[in-house]
């Protein structure tokens, strides 16, 4: 229960990653708010499954990518104070570059990375008053491996690292820290639609020949998060089997 009393956000908490994460951090005791673009039958469904939790679980429907939007979602907060914010929210539309259209480029950098600087801005106005927080992005090792047909995705995805590294040395003084997980290959509706034969490449090129656990990311999530992790900022914790 170490975060007992504690307000936390996931963006893109309703499924997948994110929903392992969300339910993690409410089994310990937390608040959790946890944002999602329109899927509405998901956010009741993660509701409904996490019946016991009820009085601490917070949802809120608006796109990351829209800076008023975010803006008046932190005016809006059912908390005062923001202790987590963790930038889950993220989408793949994968082509090769010379096939790609230009607004699948565009919606992946505009929700990935956009929309972590959107959160992140808002967040750290919070935390600065309270003098206090913890910033988790989700990123993707794709950022350095750049698998085909991902251009747009290993791009956000290195963009937020960037990102990360020069918020956590501008926040560090107000005791706020900013770190990013990256997931390998984790068995989620993200990669349900790769084909069999490319699951099964991938996983040969995995040490641990087999694809990670939702639970195993969000504990790696729920480390950076807690106060024994008060050292730790500006860096990339690898949860990607030994990639």
């Amino acid at each position: 229960m170490q975060f007992s009393g504690q307000n936390i956000i996931v963006t893109g908490g309703t499924r997948g990653i994110g929903k392992g994460i969300a339910e993690n951090f409410l089994r310990q005791g937390a608040n959790v708010l946890v944002t999602y673009s329109g899927n509405k039958a998901a956010a009741e469904k993660f509701i409904e499954e996490n019946s016991e939790y009820k009085e601490k679980i917070f949802t809120d429907c608006f796109n990351v990518a829209d800076i008023k939007a975010c803006e008046e979602f932190f005016e809006r907060l059912p908390f005062e104070q923001v202790h987590v914010l963790v930038n889950n929210a993220g989408i793949r539309k994968d082509n090769i570059i010379a096939m790609m259209p230009s607004e699948d480029w565009q919606q992946v950098m505009d929700i990935n990375l956009t929309g972590t600087f959107n959160m992140c801005k808002a967040a750290v106005m919070k935390m600065s008053r309270k003098r206090y927080g913890r910033i988790i992005n989700i990123t993707s090792p794709c950022s350095h491996f750049g698998f085909a047909g991902q251009a747009n995705y290993a791009a956000s995805k290195a963009g937020q690292i960037g990102l990360t590294r020069s918020l956590s040395k501008e926040v560090a003084k107000r005791k706020i820290t900013v770190n990013c997980v990256s997931p390998g290959f984790i068995g989620t509706d993200l990669i349900s639609d790769l084909p069999e034969k490319l699951v099964d490449e991938y996983k040969s090129t995995i040490p641990l020949k087999r694809f990670g656990t939702v639970d195993e990311v969000a504990s790696c999530v729920s480390f950076l998060a807690s106060e024994e992790a008060s050292y730790v900022t500006g860096t990339v914790l690898e949860v990607t089997g030994g990639l």
